[in-house]
């Protein structure tokens, strides 16, 4: 995989993210009489501790923070935009379309964004200061997301990113010092501790003396990736003697930069073998891209075949700049065809949608994944290189990509058809119930 431009994808993409459009020196818009007007402190300030200051505060990858009113008060048009268009907090995902419920949705709500934009329209005042909440304490940037890992396996060396190079890739082994066979309960790869602005992505897998691979990508890194946590009774198998594999991508950023990434991995207990191994995959891809210079909605398709029953766990897309929108949509044997999810392409994050569990798609054996993908080459593009230019397929940022990640794992008839079964009846019993 190849990811965004870092540079873009974690300082500037938290900045443009909320846009250019200063509002300084407005004078508020008088409250409608007899309704209570909303204000920073009492209002504001507790969404933006929910949902937007772990980026947007000193010493985090949004170069702008909205800890407290001075610092919020020149972006309040821009914020009202962004959140309205809900390009921010970052999640893709086209609410219309498909399945509506995920792990981790950092979305807000609408009455959340109605408030901010009563905020905006009302002049962004200030408010009461006794209104405003205690701060929020941060945990460590740095920490793992998964929790305290069984394993920790760094690359093998050190790597120096100079101050001013061209993109750089390259591979790194390293013994995992595993002596038995253990499954992952939880895995995530992390940079070292102020690296993140150099790691354009890092995708790790596991590799075996006789040269064979395991369990398709162990995890990658990305902005806006933090760990995998697999859904219980299900895990990775990671074989006695495994090496892990980091396909590593770099780019400069002005200042020497050194990197040690590394992955922590959360065992099951030992002798504990769970119901279901979970794999990943980077398919289905298309690498026969022809996107003509100058164009507008360039479509491809890819396909995969699910040889087995499968419960899908979640999805990622990946293009590169010209990237517009993906849909994933599952062609059933029976030719029915359902569109799971459609995502509006952003290149500055890198994001894995994980399906709530009781909504995860379950697909029966000989279901086809089909992939659309759209690319914009024109000039409206503001992410666009050169549209000038004829584009095709490429590990380059200034190339593209439509390729896409699924995680699923594999069931028996049998275990497929209980899956099936049981979630029918919470359906009914849910809708009794209502």
């Amino acid at each position: 995989m190849d990811a965004l431009h870092v540079a873009r994808a974690g300082l500037k993409a938290c900045a443009t993210s909320l846009g250019v459009v200063l509002v300084v020196g407005t004078a508020p818009a008088a409250q409608s009489p007899g309704q209570p007007g909303v204000t920073f402190t009492k209002d504001v300030a507790p969404i933006f501790q929910k949902s937007c200051q772990n980026c947007h505060r000193p010493g985090s990858i949004a170069p702008m923070s909205l800890i407290n009113y001075e610092d919020a008060r020149p972006w309040a048009r821009s914020i009202k935009t962004r959140v309205e268009m809900r390009q921010m907090p970052p999640w893709h995902v086209d609410r219309t379309v498909g399945i509506r419920r995920f792990k981790d949705d950092p979305s807000l709500s609408d009455k959340e964004i109605a408030t901010l934009s009563a905020w905006v329209d009302a002049g962004a005042p200030r408010g009461n200061p006794a209104d405003m909440p205690p701060p929020r304490v941060f945990e460590d940037a740095d920490r793992w997301h998964i929790g305290k890992p069984d394993l920790i396996v760094a690359m093998p060396k050190e790597f120096v990113v100079k101050p001013e190079a061209a993109d750089w890739w390259g591979i790194f082994t390293a013994d995992s010092g595993l002596k038995e066979d253990r499954y992952i309960k939880a895995v995530e790869a992390k940079p070292s501790p102020g690296a993140r602005r150099v790691v354009h992505h890092s995708v790790e897998s596991l590799v075996y003396d006789d040269g064979t691979s395991g369990g398709g990508t162990l995890v990658e890194y990305a902005v806006g990736k933090n760990g995998d946590i697999f859904p219980e009774g299900s895990g990775k198998l990671m074989k006695a003697g495994a090496k892990v594999r980091f396909n590593m991508h770099y780019h400069a950023v002005g200042e020497p930069i050194t990197d040690r990434t590394e992955v922590g991995i959360v065992f099951y207990p030992k002798g504990v073998v769970p119901k279901h191994v979970i794999t990943t995959i980077l398919s289905p891809n298309q690498d026969d891209l022809d996107i003509p210079a100058g164009a507008d909605n360039v479509r491809s398709d890819a396909y995969f075949k699910m040889d087995k029953p499968s419960h899908l766990v979640g999805f990622m897309p990946h293009m590169h700049n010209r990237g517009k929108r993906q849909c994933l949509e599952a062609i059933y044997p029976d030719m029915h065809v359902e569109q799971l999810n459609c995502v509006n392409y952003d290149f500055n994050w890198q994001i894995v949608y994980n399906y709530a569990d009781d909504v995860a798609p379950l697909l029966p054996a000989g279901t086809i994944m089909h992939v659309i993908s759209w690319h914009d080459n024109s000039a409206a593009n503001k992410y666009n290189p050169d549209p000038r230019n004829w584009v095709g397929f490429g590990n380059r940022t200034t190339d593209d990509m439509s390729r896409h990640w699924l995680t699923f794992y594999p069931m028996t008839d049998e275990e497929f058809k209980a899956e099936v079964a049981e979630r029918k009846a919470r359906s009914k019993t849910s809708t009794a119930a209502q």
